[in-house]
């Protein structure tokens, strides 16, 4: 029987196919007997129409109210709102699976229901419907790049933001546990030393207590800067957490990398400043500690002889680099 919406007159029968992506521009001569052969649904607000697990045998044009999608689950954000003239289940017919979405009436609404067998038919019948049909398919595959595009953004920024300190824009300990092994085993396969400093803003808690939390942060902020611009591009440092740091050398000795930490504590001690106010000069000093890397060692027997090192010089005194 044909839908009670299109059974009128045949001009405005014309003027509402136009209106659905479908029919539009179809002449209701080439769907007519088609058409007798759909059916109509009546969906309330809030009930569901098409669910992923639930295998679909048609497409649902919208005739009035609306319909929303949701990807993952009902409770998931709005993906889109399908509304008077959109179609949707077109897409787990033409892939012959499960739907990817659920659909679910935003109101109540009145639908079109033309199966699938009917569907082709329909695409024999008339070439404008075939052509809507690819113009409807080409959009909803744009849509699903789009939303996988989206996807993987916020999935790179969520990586950014589990392996990156939001303080200083260094690695953070994360970051660490899997960079540094990887590093210490292309030295190992090269016969190459591998050195590792741990460093600590001596007397921070001090300092914190004595200029306020946000100058602390400042302070850190500021020797992260002077630490980026004392290692090579291959060095690794991260924030280790609170007030240290730690920094793998690849292709350095104990020898050289000790020479590197006093250079490096100078230059934090020297010229630690922020230039975003009256702060020019932040009177920080740093404690080293260095350690290489033993035969069959790892990472973690070298961060523990670079934290004993560590130790030591701030038991010595501090702003020192000890071995």
């Amino acid at each position: 029987m044909l839908p009670q919406s299109l059974a009128i007159n045949s001009d405005y029968k014309r003027s509402l196919l136009d209106s659905l992506e479908l029919f539009k521009g179809v002449s209701p001569d080439d769907v007519h007997e088609l058409l007798q052969r759909c059916d109509r649904r009546d969906l309330a607000a809030g009930e569901l129409l098409l669910s992923p697990g639930a295998k679909n045998e048609h497409v649902f044009i919208v005739l009035s109210g609306s319909l929303n999608v949701h990807v993952g689950s009902p409770e998931t954000p709005l993906l889109a709102t399908m509304d008077v003239g959109a179609c949707v289940g077109e897409m787990s017919i033409i892939e012959d699976r499960d739907p990817s979405a659920f659909v679910i009436g935003a109101e109540e609404s009145h639908l079109l229901v033309i199966h699938q067998s009917v569907l082709w038919e329909m695409v024999d019948a008339s070439h404008d419907f075939a052509k809507n049909l690819l113009i409807v398919l080409s959009e909803r595959v744009r849509s699903h790049n789009r939303v996988i595009a989206d996807s993987f953004g916020e999935l790179k920024k969520f990586e950014r933001h589990a392996t990156t300190d939001a303080l200083t824009s260094l690695a953070n300990r994360h970051a660490m546990q899997e960079t540094f092994p990887m590093a210490i085993e292309q030295c190992v396969a090269k016969a190459k030393p591998v050195a590792m400093m741990m460093i600590d803003v001596d007397n921070f808690k001090q300092f914190n207590d004595m200029f306020g939390h946000i100058a602390g942060d400042r302070a850190l902020s500021a020797v992260s800067k002077v630490l980026r611009s004392q290692f090579r591009p291959r060095d690794l440092l991260v924030r280790y957490g609170g007030d240290e740091f730690a920094i793998l050398l690849p292709g350095a000795n104990q020898e050289q990398a000790m020479a590197i930490g006093e250079r490096v504590r100078v230059a934090v001690s020297g010229s630690t400043s922020d230039s975003t106010d009256s702060l020019i000069q932040i009177p920080v000093e740093i404690s080293m500690g260095v350690a290489e890397l033993t035969p069959r060692g790892d990472l973690d027997t070298l961060t523990r002889a670079a934290d004993a090192a560590l130790y030591r010089a701030k038991h010595a005194g501090r702003n020192l680099v000890s071995d």
